[in-house]
């Protein structure tokens, strides 16, 4: 993971790269101290370990579970995750 101010990227990835693939030059990283909420259980909580914006999208790499998740950043910015993919990759490549 690299730290960008008080957020993280994924390893192996740079901001440059993940703007690249999603297509989304505004994409930044999140700070993790934010309330997530998985998919499809709304009531279960995720810890993020990483959180990707992408204009009111979202991109959540919970610790401990090797999945993405992509939600909606609300207006509180808590993020509701309501689909999953196996590697950053896809979830970027399904904005």
């Amino acid at each position: 993971m690299t730290r960008t101010g008080g957020a993280v990227l994924p390893a192996g990835w740079t901001l440059e790269e993940i703007r690249d693939v999603s297509g989304d030059r505004g994409a930044v990283p999140l700070d993790t101290d934010r309330v997530v909420t998985g998919w499809p259980d709304q009531d279960e909580r995720l810890r993020p370990e990483i959180v990707l914006d992408f204009h009111g999208l979202c991109i959540v790499k919970a610790a401990d579970d090797p999945l993405w998740y992509m939600g909606s950043l609300t207006e509180d910015g808590s993020v509701i995750c309501w689909s999953i993919y196996d590697d950053l990759h896809e979830a970027l490549r399904g904005l």
